[in-house]
């Protein structure tokens, strides 16, 4: 079991370096992961949490963090393919997966908030088919010598496209647990990535995957079985009880070890915790007490 950790660029936290900093902070502790998160508008519900605070481009948190760590896996958790350019984002990922020595990870999802989707001029509807060809066509740029693509949205054939990632592609994770979500993964991901998601959840997911990624020809022992599960930063037990068995007890490492080795019978093989706040010393006690109390129960 491999267990990350999140970096609050998404919490408001006006001095970027102490963001930055938890990246180093992590690998030292010992994670073997860290992972950032992706809105381009603070609008809906990050409106009304960070107002006009920062939250920080996904992509160049990682640039920065390729350069201050040097074992960590480097994922997003999730990027919104539908707000992305897929070329350009092939090149930056592929840019920082060389840079890195081969440490990136994405994981997408197609998005659920209205208002960015409307304040971006993107088609909510559309916005599965359009994640579709974003995997599909990063994917062709990625392992072609010559890349083409064709489709209604995009035409391109007989051009280079470089640099080509230092792994052998970029491993794409799908979040999200909807049958589309889930469909997607069997048929075009390299891994399963839901947040959310309770470990009894998990595992009948898990095996609906498998049993249409064969289906589709696919080898589902290749594929990686990651989630996202949110921490309780400050100890507040979950009032919600659906809640309460997707969520971990920061306060209470020994039941934290007792909800990721669940996760883990479920047949996760990458835990990523989801340390949700932008209290930056709680954030470091928190990491300190998981490094120490709850790592060496995997290792």
């Amino acid at each position: 079991m491999k267990i990350g950790v999140t970096i609050p660029n998404n919490w408001g936290i006006d001095d970027p370096q102490e963001v930055l900093d938890f990246g180093p902070m992590a690998e030292s502790l010992g994670f073997d992961s860290v992972w950032v998160m992706d809105h381009l508008f603070n609008t809906g519900y990050i409106k009304e949490r960070l107002q006009d605070k920062p939250y920080y481009h996904p992509m160049s948190t990682l640039s920065f963090l390729a350069a201050t760590t040097k074992k960590v896996t480097l994922g997003t958790s999730v990027l919104v393919l539908p707000y992305h350019n897929p070329v350009e984002l092939a090149k930056y990922a592929a840019t920082l997966d060389q840079i890195s020595g081969g440490r990136v990870t994405l994981g997408v999802g197609v998005g659920a908030m209205t208002e960015e989707f409307e304040a971006l001029g993107i088609s909510m509807r559309q916005r599965g088919s359009l994640t579709d060809e974003c995997i599909d066509i990063m994917k062709e740029l990625w392992s072609n010598h010559l890349p083409k693509y064709q489709s209604k949205r995009w035409d391109f054939s007989d051009l280079y496209f470089s640099p080509k990632p230092k792994q052998p592609t970029i491993p794409v994770w799908v979040g999200g647990s909807s049958p589309g979500a889930m469909k997607r993964t069997a048929i075009r991901g390299d891994g399963w990535h839901p947040t959310g998601v309770s470990a009894e959840g998990y595992a009948l997911g898990k095996q609906e995957i498998s049993d249409a990624a064969l289906a589709a020809g696919r080898d589902p022992g290749a594929m990686s079985w990651s989630t996202r599960v949110e921490v309780e930063v400050h100890g507040r037990p979950s009032s919600d009880r659906a809640a309460s068995r997707t969520t971990l007890p920061g306060h209470d490492p020994a039941l934290m070890v007792g909800s990721i080795k669940a996760y883990q019978d479920a047949g996760v093989d990458h835990m990523v915790l989801a340390l949700n706040s932008g209290d930056v010393p709680a954030l470091k006690r928190l990491m300190e007490t998981i490094a120490s109390e709850v790592l060496p129960e995997f290792r």
